[in-house]
């Protein structure tokens, strides 16, 4: 028998189900769409390798996967809405846990390069590029991403998140809608807002280096002259 849904929003394990799946897929197109958009926008001479493109873009893949299904397995913990739950823990990662993931990754580059670990730097693989620099350098990252999740969840802890959870998506009354909008709408306009700021040709790309790579994961060699944006929630 079907977990029983709440008055308003969506019900238990709909964020596993059918349609819940396949607005997952939906989104994880256009991500992957947006980030090969990107590339070919590049001018050619600008462009990283294919390996070192693969590289950098699966490793924050990595940490967004795991970042999307913890929030996932939390929402499907609350007797309430899982939808609304999902959303806010959407919007405190893309808020709070992006200055959080940023930090990290600034004090775990400080550390590496404290310790002359060359292949744990963010974005350098060696020349070659080595598989084993990647692998290391994906389980620091994952690292850092459970670190922002643990963080994040505690603050869920604050009391007054049930309250704000009952009505953020209580004016919406059919549940598919409500699926659409939180696992859809809100993180592709969230990333293409991230991408338009990052993007803009008013923004000042031609600082320093490190101005340049929003949150440090590409290596020295292979930054280009370019803004770069991440897909990170």
């Amino acid at each position: 028998m079907a977990a029983p849904r709440p008055a308003h929003g969506c019900g238990s394990g709909a964020l596993l189900g059918r349609f819940g799946v396949l607005l997952q897929a939906l989104l994880a197109l256009c991500a992957f769409s947006t980030l090969m958009l990107k590339r070919f926008k590049e001018p050619k001479e600008e462009r990283r390798p294919w390996r070192i493109w693969f590289y950098d873009t699966s490793k924050q893949a990595i940490g967004a996967l795991f970042i999307h299904f913890a929030n996932i397995f939390l929402s499907d913990l609350t007797e309430e809405d899982p939808c609304s739950l999902y959303l806010i823990n959407f919007i405190l990662d893309a808020t709070l846990g992006m200055l959080l993931i940023w930090l990290g990754v600034k004090v775990v580059s400080w550390i590496v390069q404290h310790q002359k670990y060359t292949y744990l730097v963010f974005g350098e693989y060696g020349d070659p590029p080595q598989a084993a620099a990647w692998i290391g350098q994906c389980i620091l990252y994952l690292l850092i991403m459970v670190f922002e999740k643990t963080a994040i969840s505690l603050v869920l802890l604050i009391p007054g998140w049930t309250k704000l959870q009952q009505i953020l998506l209580s004016y919406i009354p059919n549940p598919q809608l409500e699926l659409v909008l939180v696992m859809l709408v809100v993180p592709f306009i969230v990333n293409v807002s991230y991408a338009s700021v990052l993007l803009s040709p008013d923004m000042d790309f031609e600082q320093s280096e490190s101005d340049q790579d929003t949150l440090g994961l590409q290596g020295t060699n292979q930054k280009m002259k370019q803004p770069s944006y991440q897909v990170v929630i």
